[in-house]
This record gives structure tokens, C-alpha cells and sequence, in this order.
């Protein structure tokens, strides 16, 4: 359970999670223009959500866009839709 939540405990995180809500998928160039962060800060965000389950990515030329995962854990579209 910890290792479900414990990512979402980063407001960043949950910022990312709702820009990528929101547009249906961003590449990490985008969000990170959003959130104000380095690619690699960003990437290093993103690549967490999507190892625990949250997100998934597909690679188009040289971006690398992610999307919400259809089959994330129940727990996290409650906690997404509390946001």
C-alpha cells in the first residue's frame, strides 16, 4: 500500500498527474514548461509514476509521451478524483 501511495504524496507529482488528466497525454517537454522543472527533474517524476503503475508512455520520434494508465490500481483514480 505504501509503495501506491507514497508517490502521490508529492504535490509535484499530483500537479503532473492532473496537467496529464487533463490533456489526455503531454511529453515531458511540456510539462515541464508547466511545472517550471528540468527535464531531468520532470523525467525522474514521470518515469516513478509510471514504474508504480500510474502512468504509461510511448515514445513518438524524440518525445516521450505520457498518458494516464487504464489499468492503475483503483486507489489511484479515487485519489485523482479528489484532486
Amino acid at each position: 500500500m505504501e509503495r501506491l501511495l507514497k508517490p502521490l504524496g508529492n504535490r509535484r507529482r499530483l500537479m503532473m498527474l492532473t496537467f496529464i488528466r487533463k490533456r489526455k497525454s503531454a511529453h515531458v517537454g511540456q510539462i515541464a514548461e508547466v511545472m517550471h522543472l528540468s527535464l531531468t527533474a520532470t523525467s525522474r517524476h514521470l518515469s516513478l509514476l509510471e514504474r508504480v503503475g500510474y502512468l504509461e508512455k510511448e515514445q513518438e520520434n524524440l518525445y516521450v509521451y505520457y498518458r494516464i494508465a487504464a489499468d492503475a490500481p483503483k486507489i489511484f483514480f479515487n485519489v485523482l478524483a479528489a484532486l
